[in-house]
């Protein structure tokens, strides 16, 4: 009678002389050397690599002590690796004459990539408004393809129960109306959002000014040379209206017969000129400390 075949699995070499130990060792990450020339930059990387007093300390110390911390990068599909985090080491590295620099190797999707990218940075002391926008934006959206997809390692999930921008505020220490004030900053046209980097236009302004077009926020960029000024609150605040209104058509109000609704390079220009007016003018003082001052008969209403 001839036997039936057996469905037998031959284990490797490997798997009968190795210990768990080892298999468990195998895949544990490690540290390696790599080229510096096969670690590549981060896609639409936030932020910014500069050669500032801070750099040069970062090249000194690396050109005594080598890099102490490794960074992080993911395989490229076309060969080499990706940084995930590391970008100014890695820049450093360079400037202090290395060759390789140490790199732990790890797997990650892009938005697991993306979340990791901007955590390891915002760890940094100082980060531009510009940074901080852009690195809000990419890992909020990163948030949002991943919620509801099964947890995963390495993975920024949102619970169901919490909005992306509600969780992003309690990671970073801030609320989700703030997460989403910054995100605005990524609509201001370069020019504009540099000046919010150099501290030119203050921050709520800048929200202010992004909802304008790009044509409107070009005008305004004229109207701020021609006035040498930075703007208020209140003056941003009135430039957004005009935009709005302009936005919204003619309607019953004066600037019917204006063609640009009231949004025009002259009116921006009109407003930056007027005296600013003080933003907090207005001082608070509680009713006990003034009782002090006055007769115990006096109410405070007479106060």
């Amino acid at each position: 009678m001839p036997k039936k075949g057996l469905n037998v699995s031959l284990q490797s070499y490997d798997d009968i002389f190795s210990t768990e130990e080892t298999r468990q060792d195998a895949q544990l990450e490690k540290v390696q050397q790599i080229p510096l020339g096969e670690l590549h930059p981060f896609k639409n990387h936030p932020f910014k690599v500069i050669d500032d007093e801070a750099m040069l300390r970062t090249v000194e110390s690396i050109a005594q002590f080598g890099v102490l911390s490794p960074a992080i990068a993911r395989p490229r599909p076309e060969g080499g690796y990706e940084l995930v985090s590391g970008h100014r080491r890695h820049h450093a590295a360079a400037q202090a004459g290395l060759d390789t620099m140490p790199v732990i190797v790890r797997d990650l999707d892009d938005d697991a990539a993306v979340c990791l990218m901007v955590d390891s940075n915002l760890q940094r002391e100082s980060i531009l408004p510009s940074e901080r926008a852009f690195a809000y934006k990419m890992k909020l959206e990163a948030m949002k393809r991943q919620a509801g997809r099964p947890s995963k390692e390495n993975s920024c999930q949102v619970g169901t129960h919490l909005r992306s921008d509600q969780v992003l505020g309690e990671q970073v220490g801030e609320s989700a109306r703030t997460v989403q004030r910054y995100i605005r900053l990524t609509y201001l046209i370069p020019e504009l959002l540099e000046k919010v980097d150099n501290k030119e236009i203050a921050f709520n302004p800048a929200v202010e000014i992004s909802y304008l077009t790009e044509d409107e926020q070009r005008d305004f960029l004229e109207a701020l040379d021609y006035s040498q000024a930075a703007p208020s609150l209140s003056q941003a605040q009135e430039i957004k209206r005009l935009s709005q209104k302009k936005a919204q058509g003619p309607g019953d109000g004066d600037d019917d017969d204006d063609p640009s609704g009231g949004c025009s390079l002259d009116a921006m220009c009109d407003i930056m000129e007027r005296p600013k007016k003080s933003e907090n003018s207005q001082v608070s003082i509680s009713t006990d400390k003034l009782q002090k001052y006055f007769p115990k008969s006096y109410t405070p209403k007479q106060i």
